[in-house]
């Protein structure tokens, strides 16, 4: 496998036209905020269960709702690959983007983007999995190409399995393959181990031969899932900001429990993933949710954070995904609430902002 450097990848032209096609908005949006003196914001999501509120929210008008309680014009794009969308995200294509933190981190972040961690929505409790085709024991990697999106998340999630038994990345071979090309590749001959996140997961576990021999509820915590937005963007005008927290805080309120809005809602966000209910709950029971902002500020406040952010940083820095001018691990700084910090202190980049979450638990927003 040719080395990969997230960094300095060449955009797919043909990706890269359909999001900017995606990005542009519509007249009558423009006109609107125009008229009502706001601006337009474009917001980048992919397919995952823990972000599925998103488009859930866009459908049901909710997303135009806080949008228009600050004035502002907010385009929520579906971007089919992942990785693509942080690339967007980090050419400044994207105002805010789902991310997990590793990648908010080894894209945005050390590509020079001041990136703020805006909502943490999430921890990975068995969203992520590794994969043998036909073998059992995840001591059988051993030896095997793996295909994963490489430098990803997926990445330190496969060196944190590689480590329960004993195993280095250099005893497999990395295959990089993107997000939106597992499940077609998983029935070809080449493929013989995947490290992967729902729902594709789910459904190549589904596939005959296929096992699952080791998934995120190993590491929990570990793997956040997020909103992040361009810190600048936040600071021009925080609004934006309080209308992404409004929005996400009033969908999780609605898709808790067995009430027919709950079940409605969860269906309609199953249908938008490609899924059916029993399996997007299915996805949900292996994803920690935070449903209440408290939770989520009190994570993003707690030492756990601070040592998971700590493990993902160095693993990121030794495996060259700060890029080829970082020369220690403290090139990058990252912040967290009472004034603690990573890294150097001159050249923060990555922020873990609770303050927004903290106005929606006051119920300040």
């Amino acid at each position: 496998m040719a080395s990969v450097n997230w960094n300095r990848r060449a955009l797919l032209a043909g990706a890269a036209m359909t999001v900017l096609a995606a990005c542009a908005p519509k007249a009558d949006e423009q006109k609107s905020a125009a008229a009502g003196g706001g601006k337009t914001y474009t917001v980048g999501w992919t397919i995952y269960a823990g972000w599925m509120p998103w488009p859930y929210a866009q459908q049901t008008g909710i997303v135009k709702k806080w949008a228009d309680k600050y004035g502002i014009t907010i385009n929520l794009v579906q971007i089919n690959d992942y990785v693509e969308s942080l690339n967007q995200f980090t050419a400044g294509k994207l105002d805010a983007v789902t991310s997990t933190n590793m990648d908010a981190l080894t894209l945005p972040a050390a590509g020079g983007v001041d990136t703020t961690a805006l909502i943490v929505g999430d921890y990975s409790n068995g969203n992520d999995g590794v994969l043998l085709k036909g073998k059992t024991s995840l001591a059988e990697i051993k030896g095997l190409p793996v295909n994963l999106v490489q430098g990803s998340v997926s990445q330190y999630f496969l060196a944190r399995a590689l480590e329960s038994v004993g195993l280095k990345q250099s005893d497999v071979k990395l295959v990089n393959t993107s997000d939106a090309d597992a499940v077609a590749a998983w029935p070809t001959g080449d493929v013989k181990a995947m490290a992967t996140w729902n729902p594709m997961l789910r459904e190549i576990d589904a596939m005959p031969g296929a096992n699952l021999v080791f998934d995120s509820s190993r590491i929990p915590g570990e793997i956040l899932d997020m909103m992040i937005a361009s810190t600048d963007r936040l600071k021009e005008n925080p609004d934006f900001g309080k209308a992404l927290v409004g929005i996400w805080y009033e969908v999780l309120g609605l898709m808790q429990g067995s009430s027919p809005a709950a079940v409605a809602a969860r269906t309609a966000m199953a249908s938008l993933s490609g899924t059916d209910l029993p399996g997007y709950d299915a996805q949900l029971a292996t994803t920690y949710m935070y449903y209440k902002p408290a939770d989520a500020v009190a994570y993003v406040n707690s030492p756990a954070a601070v040592t998971a952010s700590d493990r993902v940083r160095k693993f990121s820095f030794v495996e060259g995904l700060f890029g080829q001018g970082a020369s220690s691990v403290d090139a990058i700084g990252i912040t967290f609430p009472n004034g603690v910090v990573q890294g150097n202190p001159e050249n923060i980049k990555l922020r873990f902002d609770p303050s927004y979450m903290a106005m929606a638990a006051a119920g300040a927003l």
